[in-house]
């Protein structure tokens, strides 16, 4: 159940009259009190005889009480209070229950026989409408301060009580929710989302993985946003504003956000505090960025890059300590996936573009970010961003695939550090961020392991006892899991890409295992196989070839087509 409340007004009636209206899109249906301050307040709804005029006049006659210059002008207070979709129809007695719970927790009407006159309309199943005056019974003004807070405690009780969908509490690091009447507009004009959170994705994706104010405001423009800038007398950048250019006003105006009214961390401030010099800058060169030999293209090389970036995050993640590092991988890993959703296939595109869309919830938090430590992941969103589009298929698609893999467990880890700080909707926001990963994971992954798996069942008897052996001295606490799941095969092929790259197979899959844990993992011989070929430097993916039999003993089955990169050879030298 979530109150809001909303910005007082200075017209009684005119609140009245929207309330006990057909709504903007004919949405109000049987709109009729269900309670108010006195139990007999006339009900324009259901009463003929009653109109909306006395029930305005009603309400605000404890104004006549005061003087005309102490008559507040913004007297109106205004909370709606919505169940959630899948909650139990109330009756009107329910929610007048919860009408006077909410007024006595927020001091409107705290009880005393003296507080502000109110009444309760309801015009829809889902929810009600509150509307007082703010000059109590005797003349004072009531005592409402943080009343949204106030009403979002009592509400937790209320949805106890009532047994119905418990939200998790907010810390107030969220962003502002859209107004019915920015949602009312989006439906009108057929858009799928409202301008404030079209604004909010584009805008984020500007930040993903810039390194400097001026790339990030000709980003913003090449996304095809109108731009403003505000400038300090002293020449010094003050701030910005964004507009959709479809997006416009009764004088037919474009209709321009804050940054920080789009979300607390899109302040040009906030922005310019990712900006650090160990950012990569935009001339680096090819020989200053890491060495993938193995890789053939652009975005597979970022995806690669990625997913160091996420392990080395994931290790900061997991080892606690400084909060603000963590935070700063937090935040950052929201650009690697704002960068991923931009850039990725089209059968990825709709779950990573929720991913980043809920995550954007789980990088905020009271922890203060400290962007120094999280740079890894920063030139991982750049490099994404510039490696462009990849098309899902080959080595694109199984990079994509093997940094979704990491990311997974970055979400899971990110869900669990959160929760042991109590932020409970970035941890909710985080389990729902995995949730989509693994969708998209799936999708992207579906390809690569098929061609894998089979290669791998093309390898002789022989070598597969062999391989079988191996992981059972590695992993004596997982091998019968690993032998028995589906992903077998392509473990296996990637075993034989191991030992042909020169590699202790045996080491590396311990290793593979001892880096974290894996009971989150949906196949534990995915996870090794991604981790196995990243760790190695082992290509992603190549067509199935023919194999031929061999001994176990180190020499290879599968036909010699898989390149040795120099990173391996120079270990076995």
């Amino acid at each position: 159940m979530i109150p809001s409340i909303h910005r007082q007004g200075s017209s009684t009636f005119g609140l009245l009259r929207y309330l006990y209206g057909k709504g903007t899109h004919e949405e109000h249906i049987d709109p009729h009190l269900v309670a108010s301050f006195d139990g007999m307040a006339p009900d324009p709804g259901r009463d003929p005889s009653a109109t909306k005029e006395a029930l305005a006049h009603l309400l605000d006659q404890p104004l006549h009480l005061l003087d005309a210059d102490q008559r507040p002008e913004k007297h109106v207070w205004h909370c709606s209070v919505r169940a959630a979709p899948d909650d139990p129809v109330l009756t009107d007695e329910q929610w007048a229950d919860i009408a006077r719970r909410i007024l006595v927790a927020t001091g409107i009407d705290p009880g005393d026989g003296a507080g502000c006159r109110w009444a309760a309309v309801r015009h829809a199943d889902d929810h009600i409408h509150i509307i007082a005056t703010l000059v109590r019974e005797d003349g004072r003004r009531p005592d409402h301060h943080r009343s949204g807070k106030r009403a979002q405690a009592e509400a937790r009780l209320i949805e106890a009580d009532y047994n119905l969908r418990r939200v998790t509490p907010g810390d107030g690091t969220a962003a502002k929710r859209t107004t019915s009447a920015e949602r009312h507009k989006a439906q009108r004009l057929g858009q799928e989302r409202a301008a404030r959170e079209e604004l909010r994705e584009t805008v984020r994706r500007a930040v993903a993985g810039a390194t400097s104010t001026d790339e990030f405001l000709n980003r913003l423009k090449d996304a095809g946003l109108l731009v403003r800038t505000r400038v300090l007398p002293s020449g010094d950048l003050k701030g910005y504003t964004v507009a959709l250019p479809g997006d416009r006003n009764g004088d037919k105006e474009p209709i321009y956000y804050a940054g920080s009214t789009l979300a607390p961390d899109l302040s040009l401030p906030r922005i310019q505090e990712r900006f650090t010099p160990e950012t990569a800058s935009p001339d680096t060169t090819d020989s200053e960025r890491p060495e993938h030999p193995t890789v053939s293209s652009a975005p597979a090389s970022a995806r690669r890059t990625a997913t160091h970036a996420a392990w080395a995050a994931l290790l900061v993640l997991d080892q606690g300590g400084d909060d603000g590092a963590a935070a700063a991988q937090i935040a950052a890993t929201g650009e690697v996936l704002d960068a991923l959703a931009k850039t990725s296939a089209l059968h990825t595109r709709d779950e990573l573009r929720q991913a980043a869309w809920e995550f954007e919830r789980a990088s905020r938090s009271h922890t203060r970010a400290e962007f120094r430590y999280a740079q890894g992941l920063r030139r991982a969103a750049r490099d994404l961003i510039h490696g462009g589009p990849a098309f899902g298929r080959g080595e694109d698609g199984a990079g994509t695939a093997m940094v979704l893999d990491m990311l997974v467990f970055l979400a899971v880890a990110t869900a669990h550090w959160h929760a042991q700080r109590q932020h409970a909707q970035q941890a909710e926001a985080a389990r729902r961020t995995a949730e989509h990963l693994r969708a998209a994971y799936q999708q992207a992954a579906a390809e690569p392991l098929t061609v894998l798996r089979e290669r791998g069942r093309r390898i002789a008897p022989s070598l597969r006892r062999h391989h079988a052996t191996t992981v059972r001295t590695a992993l004596p606490d997982l091998a019968e899991t690993v032998l028995a799941e589906p992903g077998w095969d392509a473990l296996a092929a990637t075993l034989t890409d191991t030992e042909r790259a020169g590699h202790n197979p045996r080491a590396l899959l311990a290793e593979a295992a001892a880096g974290r844990e894996l009971d989150t993992a949906d196949s534990v011989s995915d996870v090794l196989v991604w981790r196995l070929r990243r760790t190695a430097d082992l290509p992603l993916y190549a067509p199935p070839q023919a194999t031929r039999a061999s001994r176990p003993n180190g020499h290879m089955s599968a036909s010699r087509t898989m390149p040795e990169s120099p990173s391996s050879r120079a270990r076995r030298r």
